[in-house]
Protein backbone atom coordinates (compact mmCIF):
# COMPACT_ATOMS: atom_id res chain seq x y z
CA UNK A 1 0.00 0.00 0.00
CA UNK A 2 1.39 3.47 -1.10
CA UNK A 3 -0.36 6.94 0.15
CA UNK A 4 1.14 10.43 -0.12
CA UNK A 5 0.74 13.82 0.75
CA UNK A 6 2.07 17.36 -0.40
CA UNK A 7 5.89 16.91 0.52
CA UNK A 8 5.72 13.45 2.09
CA UNK A 9 5.61 10.14 1.00
CA UNK A 10 4.24 7.25 3.51
CA UNK A 11 5.89 3.94 2.26
CA UNK A 12 3.80 0.78 4.55
CA UNK A 13 5.95 -2.41 4.66
CA UNK A 14 3.95 -5.19 6.32
CA UNK A 15 3.47 -3.36 9.57
CA UNK A 16 6.90 -0.72 9.28
CA UNK A 17 5.95 3.02 8.60
CA UNK A 18 9.05 4.45 6.55
CA UNK A 19 8.66 8.37 5.81
CA UNK A 20 10.58 9.53 3.46
CA UNK A 21 10.42 13.35 2.48
CA UNK A 22 10.33 15.31 -0.49
CA UNK A 23 11.33 19.05 -0.77
CA UNK A 24 10.04 21.23 -3.38
CA UNK A 25 12.34 23.89 -4.47
CA UNK A 26 11.04 26.37 -6.62
CA UNK A 27 14.19 28.39 -8.73
CA UNK A 28 13.69 31.93 -9.62
CA UNK A 29 15.11 32.71 -13.19
CA UNK A 30 15.88 35.19 -15.49
CA UNK A 31 17.98 35.59 -18.73
CA UNK A 32 19.61 38.06 -21.55
CA UNK A 33 17.59 37.57 -24.99
CA UNK A 34 20.59 36.48 -26.56
CA UNK A 35 21.44 33.73 -23.38
CA UNK A 36 17.87 32.29 -23.71
CA UNK A 37 18.64 29.16 -25.59
CA UNK A 38 22.14 28.65 -23.50
CA UNK A 39 19.45 29.29 -20.15
CA UNK A 40 17.68 26.67 -21.62
CA UNK A 41 20.14 24.04 -22.58
CA UNK A 42 21.52 24.43 -18.72
CA UNK A 43 17.82 24.50 -16.91
CA UNK A 44 17.41 20.89 -19.32
CA UNK A 45 20.68 19.33 -18.06
CA UNK A 46 20.18 20.48 -14.44
CA UNK A 47 16.63 19.69 -13.66
CA UNK A 48 15.61 17.52 -17.04
CA UNK A 49 13.29 20.18 -18.09
CA UNK A 50 13.35 23.54 -19.19
CA UNK A 51 9.77 25.57 -19.24
CA UNK A 52 9.54 29.11 -20.83
CA UNK A 53 8.43 30.44 -17.45
CA UNK A 54 11.15 31.86 -15.25
CA UNK A 55 9.63 29.74 -12.37
CA UNK A 56 11.11 26.34 -12.49
CA UNK A 57 9.34 23.99 -9.63
CA UNK A 58 11.81 20.52 -8.80
CA UNK A 59 12.59 18.42 -6.16
CA UNK A 60 16.34 18.76 -7.34
CA UNK A 61 18.22 21.03 -5.10
CA UNK A 62 20.86 23.12 -6.95
CA UNK A 63 22.89 25.72 -5.14
CA UNK A 64 21.78 28.90 -6.63
CA UNK A 65 24.83 30.18 -7.20
CA UNK A 66 25.97 27.41 -9.44
CA UNK A 67 23.97 29.67 -12.38
CA UNK A 68 23.98 32.69 -14.04
CA UNK A 69 20.84 32.44 -14.51
CA UNK A 70 19.26 31.76 -11.67
CA UNK A 71 18.21 34.80 -8.87
CA UNK A 72 17.25 32.85 -6.03
CA UNK A 73 15.64 29.89 -4.77
CA UNK A 74 12.69 28.85 -1.69
CA UNK A 75 12.48 25.49 -0.09
CA UNK A 76 8.87 25.23 0.44
CA UNK A 77 7.62 24.77 3.80
CA UNK A 78 4.05 25.56 3.19
CA UNK A 79 1.43 27.17 0.90
CA UNK A 80 -1.84 28.23 0.29
CA UNK A 81 -4.30 28.99 -2.47
CA UNK A 82 -4.93 32.96 -0.68
CA UNK A 83 -2.26 34.77 1.19
CA UNK A 84 -4.62 34.15 4.05
CA UNK A 85 -4.68 30.79 3.85
CA UNK A 86 -0.59 30.82 4.01
CA UNK A 87 -0.57 33.16 6.95
CA UNK A 88 -2.76 30.22 9.05
CA UNK A 89 -0.19 27.46 8.30
CA UNK A 90 2.73 29.87 9.01
CA UNK A 91 1.20 30.75 12.52
CA UNK A 92 1.29 26.72 12.66
CA UNK A 93 5.27 26.93 12.54
CA UNK A 94 7.46 26.05 15.52
CA UNK A 95 8.96 29.34 16.84
CA UNK A 96 12.42 30.45 15.38
CA UNK A 97 14.38 33.41 16.19
CA UNK A 98 17.22 35.82 13.75
CA UNK A 99 15.04 35.11 10.79
CA UNK A 100 14.34 37.73 7.76
CA UNK A 101 11.86 37.82 5.43
CA UNK A 102 11.78 38.67 2.02
CA UNK A 103 8.91 38.75 -0.95
CA UNK A 104 10.35 37.55 -4.06
CA UNK A 105 8.87 39.34 -7.22
CA UNK A 106 7.58 36.72 -9.64
CA UNK A 107 8.60 38.03 -13.36
CA UNK A 108 5.71 35.92 -14.54
CA UNK A 109 3.22 38.07 -12.26
CA UNK A 110 1.91 41.23 -11.74
CA UNK A 111 4.87 43.48 -10.05
CA UNK A 112 4.29 44.55 -6.67
CA UNK A 113 4.53 48.20 -5.81
CA UNK A 114 6.84 48.72 -2.93
CA UNK A 115 4.83 49.83 -0.15
CA UNK A 116 2.47 46.18 -0.54
CA UNK A 117 5.55 44.25 -0.90
CA UNK A 118 6.82 45.55 2.73
CA UNK A 119 3.22 45.18 3.88
CA UNK A 120 3.65 40.93 3.13
CA UNK A 121 6.80 40.81 4.27
CA UNK A 122 5.66 42.18 7.44
CA UNK A 123 2.58 40.21 7.79
CA UNK A 124 4.29 37.19 7.71
CA UNK A 125 7.16 38.50 9.87
CA UNK A 126 4.14 38.45 12.55
CA UNK A 127 2.69 35.72 11.86
CA UNK A 128 6.26 33.72 12.71
CA UNK A 129 6.88 32.37 16.15
CA UNK A 130 10.23 34.20 17.42
CA UNK A 131 11.99 37.20 17.11
CA UNK A 132 13.29 38.60 13.79
CA UNK A 133 16.88 40.10 12.68
CA UNK A 134 16.68 42.76 9.69
CA UNK A 135 19.94 43.49 9.82
CA UNK A 136 22.29 40.10 10.57
CA UNK A 137 19.97 37.40 10.21
CA UNK A 138 20.49 33.58 10.42
CA UNK A 139 17.92 32.35 8.60
CA UNK A 140 16.13 33.90 5.36
CA UNK A 141 12.39 33.03 4.61
CA UNK A 142 11.13 34.12 0.96
CA UNK A 143 7.53 34.32 -0.03
CA UNK A 144 5.96 34.34 -3.48
CA UNK A 145 3.07 34.15 -5.28
CA UNK A 146 2.91 31.58 -8.45
CA UNK A 147 1.28 28.91 -10.14
CA UNK A 148 -1.95 30.19 -8.38
CA UNK A 149 -1.07 29.78 -4.79
CA UNK A 150 1.36 31.49 -2.29
CA UNK A 151 3.87 29.95 -0.98
CA UNK A 152 6.74 30.44 2.02
CA UNK A 153 9.87 28.65 2.67
CA UNK A 154 13.51 29.17 3.37
CA UNK A 155 15.63 31.79 1.03
CA UNK A 156 18.76 31.44 -0.54
CA UNK A 157 19.69 34.15 -3.41
CA UNK A 158 22.32 33.95 -5.85
CA UNK A 159 25.83 35.21 -4.83
CA UNK A 160 26.88 36.38 -8.63
CA UNK A 161 30.28 34.77 -7.94
CA UNK A 162 31.18 35.43 -11.62
CA UNK A 163 30.72 38.91 -11.34
CA UNK A 164 34.12 39.05 -9.53
CA UNK A 165 35.98 37.11 -12.41
CA UNK A 166 35.26 39.73 -14.63
CA UNK A 167 38.16 41.29 -13.47
CA UNK A 168 41.05 39.28 -14.55
CA UNK A 169 44.41 39.78 -14.78
CA UNK A 170 44.91 38.47 -18.09
CA UNK A 171 42.50 38.74 -20.48
CA UNK A 172 41.17 38.07 -24.70
CA UNK A 173 38.43 40.25 -26.04
CA UNK A 174 37.70 36.52 -27.84
CA UNK A 175 37.49 34.55 -24.74
CA UNK A 176 33.92 33.19 -23.42
CA UNK A 177 32.45 35.45 -20.91
CA UNK A 178 32.38 34.34 -17.37
CA UNK A 179 28.19 34.04 -17.41
CA UNK A 180 29.07 31.49 -20.54
CA UNK A 181 31.88 29.94 -19.02
CA UNK A 182 29.49 28.57 -15.77
CA UNK A 183 26.82 27.99 -17.70
CA UNK A 184 29.11 25.63 -19.84
CA UNK A 185 30.79 24.11 -16.63
CA UNK A 186 27.12 22.97 -15.50
CA UNK A 187 26.11 21.53 -18.54
CA UNK A 188 29.65 19.26 -19.17
CA UNK A 189 28.89 18.51 -14.91
CA UNK A 190 25.34 18.77 -13.88
CA UNK A 191 26.19 16.22 -10.87
CA UNK A 192 30.42 17.43 -10.04
CA UNK A 193 30.85 14.93 -7.15
CA UNK A 194 33.37 13.11 -8.08
CA UNK A 195 33.76 14.09 -11.58
CA UNK A 196 37.27 14.44 -13.35
CA UNK A 197 36.97 17.15 -15.79
CA UNK A 198 39.80 18.29 -18.24
CA UNK A 199 39.74 21.88 -20.58
CA UNK A 200 42.33 20.70 -22.73
CA UNK A 201 42.78 24.21 -24.52
CA UNK A 202 42.09 26.31 -21.96
CA UNK A 203 43.49 29.37 -23.18
CA UNK A 204 43.57 32.54 -20.88
CA UNK A 205 41.54 29.74 -18.36
CA UNK A 206 37.88 31.13 -17.99
CA UNK A 207 36.20 28.25 -17.80
CA UNK A 208 39.44 26.68 -15.40
CA UNK A 209 38.15 29.68 -13.10
CA UNK A 210 34.70 29.01 -13.40
CA UNK A 211 34.95 25.21 -12.53
CA UNK A 212 37.64 25.57 -9.23
CA UNK A 213 35.46 28.27 -7.67
CA UNK A 214 32.48 25.31 -7.99
CA UNK A 215 35.02 23.02 -6.03
CA UNK A 216 35.00 20.96 -9.41
CA UNK A 217 38.22 18.94 -9.73
CA UNK A 218 39.67 20.12 -13.48
CA UNK A 219 43.26 20.35 -14.70
CA UNK A 220 43.85 22.50 -17.72
CA UNK A 221 46.29 22.17 -20.71
CA UNK A 222 47.02 24.32 -24.17
CA UNK A 223 49.44 23.86 -26.37
CA UNK A 224 50.51 27.65 -26.73
CA UNK A 225 53.38 27.92 -23.87
CA UNK A 226 53.15 31.93 -24.24
CA UNK A 227 49.74 31.92 -21.85
CA UNK A 228 50.64 29.61 -19.33
CA UNK A 229 51.60 32.45 -16.64
CA UNK A 230 48.51 34.18 -17.48
CA UNK A 231 46.00 31.12 -17.03
CA UNK A 232 47.76 30.44 -13.75
CA UNK A 233 47.85 34.05 -12.76
CA UNK A 234 44.58 34.35 -13.07
CA UNK A 235 43.67 31.15 -11.02
CA UNK A 236 45.83 32.62 -8.28
CA UNK A 237 44.63 35.57 -8.38
CA UNK A 238 41.17 34.58 -7.36
CA UNK A 239 42.78 32.21 -4.22
CA UNK A 240 42.23 29.07 -6.38
CA UNK A 241 45.05 25.93 -6.83
CA UNK A 242 44.50 24.81 -10.33
CA UNK A 243 46.90 22.42 -12.34
CA UNK A 244 47.63 23.54 -15.53
CA UNK A 245 49.95 22.38 -18.09
CA UNK A 246 51.81 22.73 -21.67
CA UNK A 247 50.40 20.19 -23.98
CA UNK A 248 48.64 19.56 -27.19
CA UNK A 249 45.19 18.17 -27.27
CA UNK A 250 46.62 15.11 -29.34
CA UNK A 251 49.22 14.43 -26.19
CA UNK A 252 46.49 14.40 -23.11
CA UNK A 253 46.94 10.29 -21.65
CA UNK A 254 44.82 10.16 -18.82
CA UNK A 255 40.73 9.42 -19.01
CA UNK A 256 38.46 11.60 -17.91
CA UNK A 257 34.67 11.83 -17.13
CA UNK A 258 34.06 15.16 -19.03
CA UNK A 259 35.60 17.61 -21.04
CA UNK A 260 35.32 21.00 -22.27
CA UNK A 261 36.67 22.21 -25.47
CA UNK A 262 36.45 26.09 -26.20
CA UNK A 263 37.27 25.80 -30.47
CA UNK A 264 37.28 29.38 -31.29
CA UNK A 265 40.81 29.85 -30.03
CA UNK A 266 41.43 28.80 -34.05
CA UNK A 267 40.85 32.31 -35.08
CA UNK A 268 44.15 33.04 -33.87
CA UNK A 269 45.69 29.70 -34.30
CA UNK A 270 44.36 28.36 -37.96
CA UNK A 271 43.89 24.81 -38.21
CA UNK A 272 42.72 22.66 -41.10
CA UNK A 273 39.44 20.32 -41.14
CA UNK A 274 41.91 17.10 -40.79
CA UNK A 275 43.70 18.91 -37.75
CA UNK A 276 40.62 19.60 -35.97
CA UNK A 277 39.09 15.88 -36.95
CA UNK A 278 42.12 14.70 -35.22
CA UNK A 279 41.41 17.23 -31.79
CA UNK A 280 38.28 15.75 -32.01
CA UNK A 281 39.44 12.11 -32.38
CA UNK A 282 41.58 12.28 -29.06
CA UNK A 283 38.59 13.73 -27.20
CA UNK A 284 36.98 10.58 -27.97
CA UNK A 285 40.03 8.89 -26.70
CA UNK A 286 40.51 10.56 -23.30
CA UNK A 287 36.89 11.62 -22.33
CA UNK A 288 33.27 9.76 -21.79
CA UNK A 289 31.73 13.36 -22.79
CA UNK A 290 32.83 16.69 -24.21
CA UNK A 291 31.10 19.82 -24.30
CA UNK A 292 32.54 21.46 -27.19
CA UNK A 293 31.58 25.61 -28.23
CA UNK A 294 32.66 26.68 -31.28
CA UNK A 295 31.72 29.18 -33.91
CA UNK A 296 32.05 27.03 -37.12
CA UNK A 297 30.11 23.39 -38.31
CA UNK A 298 32.12 21.16 -36.55
CA UNK A 299 28.70 18.69 -36.72
CA UNK A 300 30.52 16.49 -39.30
CA UNK A 301 33.61 15.61 -37.65
CA UNK A 302 31.73 15.05 -34.35
CA UNK A 303 30.22 12.21 -36.26
CA UNK A 304 33.54 10.98 -37.69
CA UNK A 305 34.98 11.42 -34.29
CA UNK A 306 32.88 8.97 -32.86
CA UNK A 307 30.68 11.32 -30.66
CA UNK A 308 26.66 11.58 -30.79
CA UNK A 309 25.33 15.14 -30.39
CA UNK A 310 22.52 14.54 -27.17
CA UNK A 311 21.93 18.53 -27.00
CA UNK A 312 22.77 22.15 -28.52
CA UNK A 313 22.06 25.59 -27.93
CA UNK A 314 23.18 28.71 -29.44
CA UNK A 315 24.33 32.07 -27.67
CA UNK A 316 26.06 35.48 -28.95
CA UNK A 317 28.29 37.81 -27.93
CA UNK A 318 27.98 40.64 -30.34
CA UNK A 319 28.54 39.58 -34.06
CA UNK A 320 29.95 35.96 -32.70
CA UNK A 321 27.60 33.18 -32.85
CA UNK A 322 28.93 30.28 -30.70
CA UNK A 323 26.99 27.20 -30.42
CA UNK A 324 27.83 24.85 -27.46
CA UNK A 325 27.36 20.94 -28.24
CA UNK A 326 26.57 18.31 -25.83
CA UNK A 327 28.40 14.97 -27.19
CA UNK A 328 28.61 11.55 -25.87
Amino acid sequence: MLQWSNATQHFYHHTELIIIETKTYIYHYSWEPNEESLCALERRVLFGKSPESSILESSVKIDPSRSPFIRERIEIICEGKEFQELLEEIEELEALDGFKVVFVQNLDEERVGFKKLRKIEKEVGMHLKGEAELVDPDIWFGVMKTNERWVFGKYVRNEAVWLHHVKKPHSYSTALSTRVARAVVNIAAPNPEGIKMIDPCCGIGTVLVEALSMGIDIVGSDRNPLILDGVKENIAHFGYKGDVSLKDINDVTYHYDVAVIDLPYNLCSVITNDEQLDMLRSARRFAEKVVIVTLEDVDANIEKAGFKIVDRCEVSKGRFVRQVLVCE
